[in-house]
C-alpha cells in the first residue's frame, strides 16, 4: 500500500472546507470496539448489540466502512453481523487497530474542494490525545486519520494540534460552533500557550487553526458541555446545526438537574450569537432524556448526538417512550424531506457517547 502523500500549506490555501454533516455521503466509518478496550468494561456484549442494530440501518442508506485491527477479527464481526440478520453487500473492511471505538473523535476529517467540475478530497489528521491525555494507550487511534488516507487514495494535511471531531460542528457556509471548555482547556495545546495575550490570543490562535485547516470563517463559542461528558465538553452533546441557519439545543426543565444552568447559559449565548453574515440564528429546542446513570456515574445522555445520513437522521434513544418519541417529533417536524429514525443506544451510551461520538461521514466526492 502507497504511503499517503502529504500536501503542503493549509485546506483553505488550496481552496478545501470542511462540508456540512448533512452533505451526500459516501459512506459512514466505524471502529469495532475490542473486548478489552475500556470503553464497555464487562458489557462489551451488550455494546455490540447496539452497534448491529445502528449499522444495520445504516446500510439501508450508504455504505459501511468498518475498521477492524486484523483478518481474525473481520471474520468474527462479520459472524456476528450476520447472526444479528445485517447485510453486508455495503460493508468495507479495513484491517486498522484502534485503541477504542470513537471514530468521530480519532478518525479522519474530510475536506473538500470543487475542480474542473469534479469533488476532490483529502483527509486532515490532527493530533489525537485521548480527550486531553485521560485513557492512554492512544497511539493507535492517532494513527487512523493517515490510515485511512492510505487505503482511499488521499492527501493529507497535518495541523499539528490536537482536535476532536465530536468538538466542532458546521453549518455549511462558514461557520464553526465548538465551546471554550474543550478547545482551550489546558489539557490540549499546550504550545499554543506560549508567548504573550493570555486566553484571547489562545483563543485567536485557534480560531485561525478553524479557518486555515477546516476552512471557515466565523466562529461561535459557547462554554461548558453537559453533566456525564468526560471530553471536557464537546459540541455535539450540547448543541448542533439542523440546517445553515438553524441550531438545535437541549432544554432541561428539572431545577435540580445541573444541565439546566449549562443548557440555559448555552442557549443566552446562542441569542447573542450570528452567522458569517451577521445575522442570527434559527433556535430549534429539543428535550432532554431524563437523567441516564450507570454505576453511579451520570452519563452523558443527550438527544443531540444525533447523526445526518443519506435521506435520514439517526436519533439515539434511551428507553425512555415519551421523551424519546418527542425529541425525534421536534426533528422530524423541523427536517419533513428527512426520515427521522430511532436507534437504541442504552448500551452504547455507557462507553460515554451516542452515534455521532461513534460515527465519522464520508462525504461524496
Amino acid at each position: 500500500m502507497a504511503r499517503a502523500r502529504t500536501l503542503k500549506g493549509t485546506p483553505a490555501d488550496h481552496g478545501f472546507s470542511f462540508p456540512p454533516e448533512w452533505h451526500p455521503h459516501r459512506g459512514t466509518l466505524i471502529s469495532w470496539p475490542r473486548p478489552e478496550g475500556i470503553s464497555f468494561p464487562d458489557r462489551h456484549h451488550e455494546a455490540i448489540e447496539d452497534i448491529a442494530g445502528l449499522i444495520r440501518v445504516l446500510v439501508t442508506r450508504e455504505e459501511v466502512h468498518l475498521n477492524v485491527p486484523n483478518g481474525n477479527y473481520e471474520r468474527l464481526v462479520r459472524e456476528f453481523l450476520r447472526s444479528r440478520k445485517v447485510p453486508l453487500r455495503r460493508v468495507h473492511f479495513h484491517h486498522i487497530k484502534t485503541n477504542e471505538c470513537w471514530a468521530r473523535d480519532h478518525g479522519p476529517a474530510f475536506v473538500l474542494r470543487s475542480r474542473r467540475g469534479k469533488t476532490e478530497a483529502a483527509i486532515v489528521d490532527w493530533d489525537f490525545n485521548a480527550w486531553g491525555g485521560k485513557y492512554p494507550p492512544y497511539d493507535a487511534d492517532d494513527a487512523v486519520p493517515t490510515r485511512i488516507a492510505e487505503e482511499l487514495g488521499l492527501p493529507v494535511f497535518y495541523p499539528g494540534i490536537v482536535m476532536e471531531g465530536g468538538a466542532v460542528d458546521f453549518n455549511g457556509a462558514g461557520t464553526v460552533l465548538t465551546t471554550t471548555s474543550c478547545l482551550l482547556n489546558k489539557n490540549r495545546n499546550r504550545h499554543l500557550r506560549q508567548g504573550y495575550g493570555g486566553q484571547a490570543a489562545l483563543k485567536s490562535r485557534v480560531e485561525q487553526y478553524l479557518r486555515d485547516y477546516y476552512g471557515q470563517q466565523h466562529v461561535v463559542w459557547l462554554g461548558n458541555g453537559i453533566a456525564g461528558d468526560d471530553t471536557d465538553g464537546h459540541i455535539d452533546d450540547l448543541a448542533r446545526f439542523v440546517d445553515e441557519r438553524t441550531i438545535a439545543i437541549g432544554i432541561e426543565d428539572n431545577r435540580r438537574d445541573q444541565n439546566q444552568a449549562i443548557l440555559q447559559r448555552a442557549r443566552r449565548a446562542l441569542d447573542r450569537a450570528r452567522d458569517q453574515d451577521g445575522r442570527p440564528f434559527d433556535i430549534l429546542e429539543l428535550p432532554m432524556p431524563k437523567p441516564v446513570w450507570y454505576d453511579g456515574q451520570r452519563l452523558p445522555a443527550t438527544y443531540l448526538n444525533f447523526y445526518f445520513v443519506n435521506g435520514a437522521l439517526l436519533v439515539p434513544t434511551f428507553g425512555q417512550p415519551s421523551r424519546d418519541r418527542q425529541a425525534m417529533a421536534v426533528l422530524q417536524r423541523h427536517l419533513p424531506k428527512r426520515e427521522v429514525i430511532g436507534v437504541d443506544c442504552r448500551a452504547l451510551i455507557w462507553g460515554l457517547g451516542a452515534i455521532h461520538c461513534f460515527t465519522q461521514q464520508i462525504p461524496k466526492y
